[in-house]
């Protein structure tokens, strides 16, 4: 099981354009990792929706957003289009980047509801699990992202 303070596992996958994106691409920015069991989904609909609807405002306190659910790329990249998503959304049909974050419901295999907030130093600031209550992830990311801003780079020109 991932705790707070344990580096997050690395992972690749493609995006819906085609792109290679591993967490270790991301290192130096904080990212937002979230799980959802199925896209097209009523619970998950919801969720990607209010992500969808403050993306600008997570990408303002200093966070990417990455979601992972165990459907195919295809029918992640359907989703996206039909929800107008413009986060990445990575389909893990085999389920080795949820197997690695210990999210998949045993039976079902399919995934949990849990979102890690990564820091730049790819280490898990956060965990938040809410199964039913959908908009308590979003809830919660943003009081952590507000209550613990990123340093501000210093910078050498000035």
């Amino acid at each position: 099981m991932l705790a707070i303070g344990d580096l997050a596992p690395d992972f690749a996958a493609t995006d819906c354009h085609g792109a290679p994106l591993s967490l270790s691409a991301l290192r130096g920015r904080r990212v937002v990792l979230f799980f959802f069991p199925k896209a097209f989904t009523l619970g998950c609909t919801i969720e990607n929706r209010a992500f969808r609807d403050n993306h600008h405002r997570l990408q303002a306190l200093g966070a990417e957003l990455v979601g992972v659910s165990v459907d195919t790329q295809r029918t992640q990249c359907a989703f996206a289009q039909k929800e107008d998503i413009h986060f990445t959304l990575l389909g893990d049909p085999d389920r080795v980047i949820s197997r690695a974050y210990d999210v998949l419901w045993p039976v079902l295999r399919v995934d949990r509801r849990v979102t890690f907030i990564i820091g730049p130093d790819g280490r898990i600031e956060d965990i938040i699990r809410h199964e039913v209550r959908v908009y308590r992830h979003l809830d919660d990311v943003l009081r952590y992202l507000e209550s613990t801003p990123l340093p501000i780079p210093y910078d050498t020109a000035a």
